[in-house]
């Protein structure tokens, strides 16, 4: 396994490097717009314009400009349209609903496809849409029942986008899983005369449309696909969805931590990962 995790490392060319600078400038414009929304209702003096995309997802749920704010400061700041991410208030979460609100995992884009369209809960007053959290949950937990049933080594977990790679890589460690982070070489599951040819029975990606070369080979072999989507994607060539902010890297990071514990607890382990062990030190 350790092998297989060493050659994702190989040195991206100038186009995977234009490509993920493209993906994460993305990011930054949908988290920053976010932010931006949330912080007209709590004060006319914040410039949400210079955040970073990372803090836009964190201050997302408390429109408090102080990261370090206790929850309860932050539930009393939280904008009331940010509360309002499930249509059931009472469904039984593997963590508490703040918990994923301050991750940011329920902020979709200002785009929806018919695909993703029962995944979302409604549509805020900036345009974005958001996710229902309650669906992303039950959905970590399908994907953990599905994925235990496999041999550790036989999942492969693919992200080329910057904030999943390290999640992903963990994740990949935490449950005995195969990784390829960054650019996924064509060829990777279809050509048996490449070096790092693998045949995995599974394959997990972060996101269909960065992930599309790995997605575009499991299709053609014949493995199913657990892809983490957004509200923009297409699932044509998905076969069981997890609807989340497949762009932030707290989402990212307390999705990847959700499904590795699951999975594990699924397979009777003792084993149980702290959140930070999935957080990447910027």
């Amino acid at each position: 396994m350790s092998e297989d995790n060493d050659a994702v490392e190989l040195d991206e060319d100038a186009e995977t490097e234009a490509v993920d600078a493209d993906v994460e400038e993305e990011a930054d414009t949908t988290e920053e717009s976010t932010a931006d929304a949330g912080a007209e209702e709590a004060s006319a003096d914040a410039d949400t314009e210079t955040e970073t995309a990372d803090d836009a997802v964190e201050t997302d749920a408390a429109a408090d400009p102080d990261p370090d704010a206790d929850e309860a400061e932050e539930e009393e700041d939280a904008s009331p349209f940010d509360d309002d991410v499930m249509p059931d208030d009472d469904v039984d979460l593997l963590i508490p609903v703040e918990d994923y609100l301050s991750a940011g995992v329920h902020i979709g884009t200002q785009q929806k496809t018919a695909d993703m369209e029962r995944f979302i809960h409604r549509v805020r007053d900036d345009g974005l849409y958001v996710l229902d959290v309650s669906e992303t949950d039950g959905r970590i937990r399908t994907a953990a029942d599905f994925l235990a049933n496999y041999d550790p080594e036989q999942i492969l977990v693919t992200s080329s986008r910057q904030y999943g790679r390290f999640p992903a890589k963990k994740f990949a460690d935490a449950v005995g899983a195969r990784a390829r982070t960054g650019r996924f070489i064509p060829g990777t599951l279809t050509n048996p005369d490449y070096a790092g040819y693998i045949e995995p029975d599974v394959v997990v990606v972060t996101d269909p449309i960065g992930d599309a070369q790995a997605v575009k080979e499991a299709i053609t072999v014949g493995i199913p696909v657990i892809a983490m989507c957004d509200s923009n994607n297409q699932l044509s060539n998905v076969d069981l969805v997890i609807p989340t902010n497949n762009k932030g890297r707290r989402a990212l990071s307390v999705v990847y931590w959700l499904l590795a514990n699951e999975t594990l607890d699924r397979r009777g382990a003792d084993t149980v990962f702290a959140l930070e062990d999935f957080e990447d030190e910027l």
